[in-house]
């Protein structure tokens, strides 16, 4: 079992990786290392923030390391949150607040409807020793609901329904979320480039 490092002390995220990815890899993250510090995320876009951070964390490890930058764009917001999505209504704000602050926001940009497309996007960046080998990205296109729906999933999960659904990816079962999701389709790429790697 290969052993692959994600820069990230978000438990969540890491449960997901290690779903997707499955036996082949033993999925850890930055939780039980402390000495590797934060890194600013001055990136201007997702695929900026998730090289900083790969090639932050893989300064101080041996072994190979993963970093995302996930965003949620809504049209209606001209792509907002975008890059801040995790800290849309602040640098501590819970998933609640960012999801009570975006619906305000669409609210205020276009009234009363029922739905409002958007799109989850996911860059992820892949470094050794500092120096970035590759980049890929996912984008999973769906709509905005007025009201969150479901308790699975985190962030604007329970506010999101992909296209060609019905539930919200928080109402979904993992094993469909992970089948469809904009991390999922990135990480697909990821996998298929670790094989390349290996089988050389």
């Amino acid at each position: 079992m290969h052993c692959l490092l994600i820069a990230t002390r978000n438990s969540h995220k890491t449960r997901e990786f290690a779903q997707i990815l499955g036996d082949r890899y033993a999925v850890c993250d930055l939780i039980g290392l402390p000495e590797i510090p934060e890194v600013e995320e001055t990136g201007k876009t997702l695929e900026e923030n998730a090289i900083i951070k790969a090639r932050n964390a893989s300064e101080y490890l041996p072994s190979l390391v993963v970093a995302d930058d996930s965003g949620l764009e809504v049209d209606a917001l001209h792509g907002a949150p975008g890059i801040f999505s995790a800290r849309y209504a602040g640098p501590q704000a819970s998933d609640k607040e960012n999801t009570g602050k975006l619906l305000n926001e669409i609210a205020l940009a276009e009234g009363d409807s029922t739905r409002y497309p958007a799109r989850f996007r996911c860059v992820l960046a892949i470094a050794e020793k500092s120096h970035l080998l590759q980049t890929f990205e996912g984008v999973a296109e769906g709509t905005i609901v007025c009201s969150p729906r479901g308790t699975a999933g985190f962030g604007y999960d329970p506010i999101f329904v992909p296209e060609g659904f019905e539930q919200t990816f928080a109402e979904m079962p993992a094993e469909v979320k992970n089948r469809i999701s904009h991390r999922v389709r990135a990480i697909a790429q990821l996998a298929e480039y670790l094989a390349k790697r290996e089988a050389r």
